[in-house]
């Protein structure tokens, strides 16, 4: 397979042929969070603030697993694009084996921390009983997850964006279908509960990774994985942690940012954590989407990178913005409009209800302007500078944040802290772009 394509082709159907994939595979994988959650919440209120306490730390776990897959696919794609093929394969064999011992150690490390890291929030022991149900078959399914999202991120560094839609969608199909029958029973099947909505999320994602055993097997790519390759290579795996690493960080600093927040709202009331749990399982509706433009431009920025095409880096950039920012818009209309039905399809709690309709309509003012954030800070990771991309991350999850809702909660209670959301937005932009001007200034 030629991969010269990403350097030929006009930009912009190039970048609508790599990211509408993503985008509809993203918009699956949304509507999978939704409707998991949905059938959660039919068991009870206990068991929705149960999946909004283990989330920080899934959300590790995914961020791990997602963000050194990045550093695979930005090292996968500059070789490719500075034409060393023999790199290129030794990357992506380093880097599923690498993702590997991540799931390994994910798996144990999680479940022996998931008790005493609930019982930090919560002294209810049905509450402690249901997360440590859901987290630890969530996490015995670690490293399957670890190696399906490393084959996805090596066939979108060689443009198959096509098969990651495939694998995704069969994945997330598959896991809504087994959400009923394993959660509330069907025929022979029991009712399992929150077990089975654990079981589900961890089938879905077997499925998906045999989908790309079986394209990997079929079909030809220019890259593989070699045995030959695994010799040990310093360097090489030096460079896939100096891109993975802060990818990893800034994909996980939502977690320690909701953990974070959790101590915050708790002391207000237990609705107030339901209501931030909801939101982040609502957003995935728009930063999916975004984040599936910007998975799309990220191979495409470093194979051009690696072939010196500067200005098609610059003009990549420049569409990914405009695309991710119309996402946005349309997000800040829908949940400016639409909060109260959006919130009532999780609880028919009145109080809840109430605080979520309030935290969206402050929270989505910020919408747009962070795609000024999010695409910078995926096209530094396209282009290996990692550490870069990771100064944006922290302003929008520690720096900005984490004060801001601490002083602004003491001045205006709960409200505060969805207020501190999109400041924290406004803030990080005027950060992002100089940030990303000053890293590209250098290429």
């Amino acid at each position: 397979m030629n991969e010269t394509f990403m350097k030929e082709k006009p930009v912009l159907p190039l970048l609508v042929s790599m990211a509408l994939p993503n985008v509809i595979s993203m918009l699956v994988n949304s509507l999978y969070n939704i409707v998991d959650s949905l059938f959660v919440a039919r068991i009870s209120e206990d068991a929705m603030t149960a999946l909004s306490l283990v989330y920080p730390i899934q959300n590790f776990a995914n961020a791990i697993a997602i963000g050194f897959g990045i550093g695979i696919n930005a090292m996968i794609a500059l070789y490719l694009g500075a034409g060393d093929r023999k790199k290129a394969e030794t990357a992506a064999t380093h880097g599923m084996a690498l993702s590997l011992m991540h799931g390994i150690l994910i798996t144990i490390v999680s479940i022996v921390i998931m008790p005493g890291f609930l019982r930090r929030f919560t002294s209810d022991a049905g509450l402690i009983a249901s997360g440590i149900t859901y987290s630890t078959i969530v996490f015995l399914f670690a490293t399957i997850n670890m190696a399906a999202l490393a084959f996805e991120k090596m066939f979108q560094a060689v443009g198959r964006m096509k098969v990651t839609m495939a694998a995704l969608i069969f994945g997330c199909v598959c896991n809504i279908i087994l959400d009923p029958i394993l959660i509330f029973g069907l025929g022979p099947v029991p009712a399992m509960g929150i077990a089975g909505a654990a079981l589900a999320t961890g089938i879905g994602q077997l499925l998906s990774l045999c989908v790309y055993l079986f394209v990997y097997v079929r079909t030809e790519l220019p890259v593989r994985l070699r045995r030959s390759c695994l010799r040990p290579d310093a360097a090489l795996d030096g460079k896939l942690y100096a891109i993975g690493v802060p990818a990893i960080l800034n994909l996980a600093l939502p977690s320690l940012l909701v953990t974070f927040l959790n101590g915050l709202l708790a002391g207000f009331s237990q609705s107030y954590v339901v209501v931030l749990g909801i939101y982040y399982k609502l957003q995935t509706f728009l930063y999916l989407p975004a984040n599936g433009i910007v998975q799309g431009m990220r191979p495409l920025i470093g194979y051009n990178y690696g072939a010196k095409q500067h200005a098609r880096v610059k003009k990549l950039y420049e569409l990914t913005l405009i695309m991710s920012a119309a996402i946005m818009a349309a997000g800040t209309v829908i949940c400016l409009f639409a909060s109260r039905p959006l919130m009532q399809l999780f609880t028919s709690n009145p109080e809840t209800v109430a605080i979520g309709q309030t935290a969206l309509r402050i929270i989505c003012l910020g919408f747009v302007v962070s795609a000024v954030s999010t695409t910078s800070s995926g096209a530094l990771e396209g282009l290996g500078k990692g550490a870069e991309s990771l100064v944006i991350s922290l302003c929008r999850y520690i720096v900005f944040i984490m004060p801001l809702a601490a002083v602004l909660c003491h001045f205006h209670g709960a409200n505060g802290v969805w207020h501190a959301f999109w400041i924290t937005e406004v803030l990080s932009a005027i950060v992002a772009y100089p940030v990303y001007r000053k890293a590209v200034g250098k290429c």
